[in-house]
């Protein structure tokens, strides 16, 4: 049995600490921590409720790198999962440097003055990783992360070379709110307002925000309009997979999505320069973050499923190969089992999964690893059990270019 640090308290972190509290016997002790202590102790006395099992939980401001120093070394856990914001994984990796203590995350880092989320950053510490003698495991949810981890595998059994990669990602549920996000707004927002990027034939090449779409036939849910995105997971595959000559990365979005997006765009409330308001300083975005609903509120009206898989393109053996791998996740069930929507829980599963992973040796080495650098085998063998079933079709090419 191990303790396991926890940092993060929202929809995602809410999924983490029940699925660890659902096995003892890996995870032997629980740290909750978060800015707000009372989130904290509001998800553990569900799993108090849920399975009899007490956790314990501490405020802690993620930002302060004394302070995490503090509480890692006072719990002394095996590993932490970082599930609080982006802007803090750097200081959540110091931290963990420092009292070496693995790490790992489930989305890369950006700062919060410039939208541009890479792994050049988490990167870096390739070297101070190594010679600490631990890990750090990034983008360990599901895009980034399982998408990474489907990838792997099909590189593994299916073909000898990889040619072109498409992710997909479709949420086709409904909360009942005319405008709400599935996780962070401002993360969410920020990410989705950038230019679009993909890779093709050695080179990035760069759209305008959601200005390439097409409908894409989703299974059990039929099509939906899917427009390119820049995701972070495009980086680490095309370097580890040198084959690809082409990756590309899709998501649906509703009409009335966009619309209400639209229009926050034009009034300038996206923005993340700060403006002057009655004298005092306010940055836009964090201003409609604290209007919308908190996305962990959306779980219990949440109806429908999310889609999510990757279409890969290749050869085996000299002929060519089509192959698509993809999670269905129905909303209702998630918030039946933890109290969660989908979009936490398709994130949160494989975070703890993949701690899981760390913990029991099945992933090791030390240094900074993305996900498809481990065998993806011993991952997939485990996530139907803990609640994300995958499937996988030879010769199946959905319909769209």
């Amino acid at each position: 049995m191990h303790r396991v640090l926890i940092i993060g308290a929202g929809g995602v972190g809410n999924v983490v600490a029940h699925k660890c509290a659902a096995e003892p016997s890996v995870f032997g002790e629980i740290l909750l921590a978060s800015r707000t202590k009372s989130k904290c102790d509001a998800i553990a006395l569900s799993i108090q409720k849920k399975y009899n099992r007490t956790i314990q939980t501490a405020a802690v401001d993620a930002d302060n790198v004394p302070e995490l120093v503090a509480l890692i070394q006072s719990f002394q856990p095996a590993i932490v999962i970082n599930v609080a914001l982006p802007y803090q994984d750097l200081t959540i990796m110091d931290a963990c440097l420092e009292t070496k203590v693995h790490y790992l995350d489930t989305a890369n880092y950006e700062p919060r003055e410039v939208a541009k989320f890479e792994y050049k950053w988490q990167w870096a510490y390739q070297e101070r990783f190594k010679q600490a003698g631990i890990m750090a495991v990034l983008g360990c949810g599901f895009d980034p992360g399982v998408t990474n981890i489907f990838t792997a595998r099909a590189a593994k059994h299916f073909f000898d070379e990889i040619h072109y990669l498409d992710i997909v990602d479709c949420n086709a549920g409904n909360h009942g709110k005319a405008f709400a996000t599935n996780f962070n707004p401002e993360i969410n927002i920020r990410e989705i307002t950038q230019n679009g990027r993909y890779y093709e034939n050695g080179l990035w090449i760069e759209t305008k925000p959601l200005e390439i779409h097409q409908p894409v036939n989703y299974p059990e849910i039929g099509p939906r309009e899917s427009y390119l995105l820049y995701h972070e997971e495009l980086e680490s595959l095309v370097i580890h997979f040198p084959t690809l000559k082409r990756a590309r990365f899709w998501m649906t979005f509703s009409e009335n999505y966009l619309t209400h997006l639209r229009v926050l765009q034009n009034v300038g409330m996206t923005s993340i320069q700060p403006v002057k308001y009655k004298g005092i300083e306010i940055i836009p975005i964090e201003f409609l973050k604290a209007l919308l609903p908190d996305p962990s509120s959306l779980a219990e009206n949440y109806t429908g499923q999310t889609s999510i898989g990757c279409q890969i393109r290749g050869i085996k053996d000299g002929k060519p190969r089509t192959y698509f791998i993809y999670n269905n996740c129905d909303h209702a069930a998630c918030y039946q089992e933890v109290g969660a929507q989908g979009v936490s829980y398709t994130t949160g599963v494989p975070a703890m999964l993949g701690a899981l992973m760390v913990l029991t040796g099945k992933w090791s080495g030390a240094g900074v690893w993305n996900v498809e650098q481990f065998d993806p085998d011993p991952f997939l063998d485990l996530l139907g059990k803990y609640g994300l079933p995958w499937h996988e079709i030879l010769d199946y090419k959905l319909d769209f270019d």
